[in-house]
């Protein structure tokens, strides 16, 4: 029978604990989620300085919708706002914003690299560990693709050095989404120069909450590519790609993510707006300090309970516990007792490491977070 093979494939998730299914969420912030009628502390919400539950007084625009691509009519004084807010922010000549940070990631490599003649003499270079929407715009861009070991520069080099591409380019997250361990992007930026290579770092769950002032991994070095999201700490939705006005000139001409989807609503680029003003604000400073309270008080009581978190100063807090099952059965005996956090399992992470994914925001407090660890402490 044609297809037969979905409903295996769908017994054999089942069977191993993988199978991935949608919760319907009726209300959530970034403290508290309600799913089929009961609520939940919650340990799963990226809105790591709690900005959604905000409400926004936005009376001056009232168009959903831009209409078209951001080549034909599309592209709206909304978006170039946000655009030339960013660039000035964090020191870049120009920008694209994109519906996704999937779309921002995967595209700008497929774009990069679409010449096959100049992909035969290119490279990239991809940790290990990159999220899929990077390694999927590697896998179908035209050039060579290479992984080294997670964090590992000496691995890096030897790859550079084993190169003969004249394009290089070396790919990173900031904050790695399921580790929650910071890319060491002084050492990336210095190789890249020494290997004259081109560096690119996915900031999403950097970008608000890591640096000084909160502008993210990069906030110190510039890497000639550098997306970030808006569905994060920024509370919003989709992302932007900066870089200098010669590479977005460029994507203008071949990112066929960006030249043939409608571009974002003006009105989501005005909200965006606001809330990066206000994550640039004192308001913004307390809550990133509060954020960082609250990391800190989780990792003593950990350590104090002797559950054994990953080494991570980001809010993303991930408990390897290695069987699936197993993971998914604390997961449940967790909700059971009005926790919610995820249960990342395999292909998301690799096999035998599955783990509890615990996000902290500002929005919770002490009593949180103590309820939290004892939950834990039981379930584990």
């Amino acid at each position: 029978m044609a297809f037969s093979y979905l409903k295996t494939h769908l017994q054999k998730r089942r069977e191993d604990a993988l199978l991935r299914e949608r919760q319907l969420v009726s209300q959530h912030s970034s403290c508290h989620i309600s799913v089929a009628g009961k609520t939940y502390l919650n340990f799963a919400s990226n809105d790591y300085l709690g900005f959604a539950a905000d409400a926004l007084k936005n009376n001056e625009l009232t168009q959903l919708g831009s209409h078209s691509s951001p080549l034909v009519t599309g592209y709206t004084q909304a978006a170039h706002d946000l655009e030339s807010y960013l660039c000035n922010k964090l020191g870049y000549e120009s920008a694209l914003l994109f519906n996704s940070g999937f779309s921002a990631n995967s595209s700008v490599l497929k774009a990069l690299f679409q010449d096959q003649q100049v992909a035969q003499q290119s490279m990239m270079f991809h940790d290990k560990l990159n999220h899929a929407s990077l390694i999927d715009g590697g896998l179908n861009s035209q050039a060579a693709m290479v992984r080294f070991n997670h964090n590992d520069m000496k691995h890096l080099t030897a790859r550079l050095q084993k190169s003969k591409a004249t394009n290089k380019l070396i790919i990173s997250e900031g904050v790695f989404s399921m580790d929650g361990d910071s890319a060491p992007i002084a050492e990336l930026y210095a190789i890249a120069n020494e290997h004259n290579a081109w560096l690119m770092i996915d900031d999403a769950h950097g970008f608000g909450v890591q640096g000084e002032q909160g502008l993210g991994s990069c906030e110190q070095i510039k890497p000639q590519l550098l997306v970030i999201t808006f569905g994060k700490a920024v509370a919003s939705s989709g992302a932007c790609v900066l870089a200098s006005k010669e590479v977005i000139d460029y994507m203008l001409q071949y990112n066929r993510d960006y030249i043939y989807s409608t571009g974002m609503s003006p009105l989501i680029a005005q909200h965006t707006l606001v809330r990066l003003q206000q994550i640039y604000s004192q308001q913004g400073d307390q809550r990133r300090q509060k954020l960082a309270n609250n990391i800190t008080l989780f990792q003593q009581l950990a350590a104090e309970y002797k559950i054994a978190v990953m080494p991570s100063n980001s809010a993303i807090q991930p408990i390897v516990l290695g069987c699936a099952e197993q993971t998914l059965m604390v997961a449940n005996k967790l909700k059971q007792q009005g926790i919610w956090l995820s249960a990342i399992r395999p292909p998301t992470v690799p096999f035998n490491t599955a783990r509890l994914r615990i996000t902290l925001t500002a929005a919770h407090d002490k009593n949180d977070i103590e309820r939290l660890v004892n939950e834990l402490v039981n379930a584990l």
